[in-house]
């Protein structure tokens, strides 16, 4: 097969091909369907013959596993969907399903064909349908390779993970030129939908490359850390080694002594998992909470937590929904769960609340609730109101739910539930001392662990180097809990 390599590298970008061979293990992919001829009309005065339809579709390996590829070829019509296009990758998807692999899609495309019309819709409906059949199944991984518009973001907005590049990757349903003429509006492609805006901003993408060969090696890592099928059972891998002593120290001192500073939530999860194996997800997106991939005596866990240092670590409308996803994601490829809390509630105000944070919150609950793989959850220090019962309490169906000595579980701090119990007392100098007394009386028999502990909703009160022992201890316990039969098909990633 010829390809036309040189255009693609004049824009300085890889082509489609060397793609596929710089994300599969050398000499491992077979192309299929290279056949495929279309023969457009340009409105019935020109007719070309699209080589391959303009796209590349195969299988190969990637770290000696099978995976299906395919790559969109910008050279070809810009990469645009056509009919048989559209149906070489639905069936790819279909034929990966079946042989039980990850399908991984290399976008660079302009969206539909235009000269095809309904043709070309067709085309993106089959794609579309059997991202959605294949959605908990398996894993579906999208690189933005280029500039993608229209249809061609549909696709990618249902996988599991969204690859983007900066300088190269474009996402937006309508472009620039159709923003101006619609909204007399003049913005940047980058402006519009570079991978730093998607990164930060709207949460489309999972992950940001520096370059190219950076995000094929990323793509290939997080490949080690999770299922390539429902089902599949990760081996532990021996090279993520644990140092206990250094881990221990430092989990020791994490937490500050002033309830009211923060912390970076990431030195408790290093410290508490293998070493160098957490691989964090949206790291850049709605801060407040961190997710991500990591690996406890070399066995792949999901990692869930609340993050002090941004925002407090209160649940909004975007962390809800970042970690609603993740969880779901995790429970549908029986990825084991695990949650640091440390959350004051979710956060107050119009703004969130005309957002939807209700709606939002909700799917938070909705998403534990429903996950069926090992669960266990630490509290770290801020446990409040339904944030609380949110952030996969005993209530939403842990399994083991440990707190660290100086946790707080309430209602809420002892300052806002005094201004409501003792509104006027407050208001009072005279009364400072009785005020200060029943703070003190609030903290020692409403808000300490102990007394979610008798009542049964703390599994252990833990000392902070305890945790890793007791996290690993609990998961080998409940490992074959992830080979229990789901009753029925999950419904994948996408939050309700």
């Amino acid at each position: 097969m010829e390809y036309n390599i040189e255009k693609q590298h004049a824009k300085g970008k890889l082509h489609a091909i060397e793609r596929i061979k710089a994300l599969c293990d050398k000499d491992s992919f077979i192309e299929i369907y290279s056949g495929v001829r279309h023969h457009c009309t340009n409105f019935g005065m020109e007719t070309k013959e699209i080589p391959y339809d303009g796209v590349i579709t195969g299988f190969g390996k990637i770290n000696g596993r099978k995976v299906a590829v395919y790559a969109q070829d910008f050279t070809v019509q810009g990469g645009t969907l056509g009919l048989k296009h559209g149906q070489k990758i639905a069936e790819l998807i279909e034929k990966a399903v079946e042989a039980r692999c990850p399908v991984i899609g290399v976008n660079d495309s302009g969206g539909a064909r235009i000269q095809e019309g309904v043709d070309a819709l067709c085309g993106y409906g089959d794609l579309f349908y059997q991202n959605v059949r294949a959605s908990g199944s398996i894993p579906q991984i999208s690189i933005i390779a280029g500039p993608c518009a229209g249809g061609a973001v549909y696709s990618p907005g249902i996988t599991d993970f969204i690859f983007a590049i900066d300088n190269i990757s474009q996402m937006f349903i309508t472009g620039p030129k159709v923003v101006k003429s619609v909204m007399a509006l003049d913005i940047t492609p980058e402006d519009l939908g570079g991978a730093s805006i998607h990164s930060k901003k709207s949460g489309v993408a999972h992950f940001r490359c520096n370059n190219e060969n950076e995000c094929y090696e990323k793509v290939r890592k997080l490949l080690d850390y999770i299922p390539h099928y429902f089902g599949d059972t990760i081996s532990a891998n021996p090279k993520f080694k644990y140092n206990a002593k250094k881990a221990e120290k430092a989990l020791a001192s994490i937490l500050p002594e002033n309830t009211r500073q923060t912390y970076q939530v990431k030195d408790v999860i290093n410290a508490t998992v293998d070493e160098d194996s957490f691989f964090e997800v949206m790291e850049e997106y709605a801060t407040s909470c961190v997710v991500g991939f990591a690996k406890i005596e070399g066995k792949s866990v999901g990692i869930v937590a609340n993050n002090p240092a941004g925002l407090g670590g209160v649940l909004n409308c975007d962390s809800s929904d970042k970690i609603a996803r993740f969880v779901r994601y995790c429970d549908s490829f029986n990825i084991p769960l695990l949650t640091f809390v440390d959350v004051p509630g979710f956060i107050p105000g119009p703004d969130e609340e005309q957002k939807g944070i209700i709606r939002h919150g909700a799917k938070v609950i909705y998403a534990y609730s429903e996950a069926n793989v090992p669960k266990v959850t630490v509290i770290l220090r801020k446990a409040y109101g339904g944030a609380y019962i949110a952030m996969c309490s005993k209530h939403l169906g842990a399994d083991f739910v440990y707190a660290w000595p100086k946790s707080e579980i309430a209602v809420m701090g002892a300052e806002g539930a005094l201004g409501i119990l003792y509104a006027k007392e407050m208001k009072d100098p005279t009364k400072a001392q009785f005020v200060a007394q029943k703070s003190q009386e609030y903290r020692d028999t409403i808000m300490t662990p102990a007394v979610a502990q008798q009542r049964g909703y703390i599994s252990e009160i833990i000392q902070p180097e305890e945790t890793r022992r007791r996290v690993a201890e609990s998961l080998a316990f409940l490992a074959d809990k992830t080979a229990m039969d789901k009753p029925l098909k999950k419904h994948g990633n996408i939050p309700l």
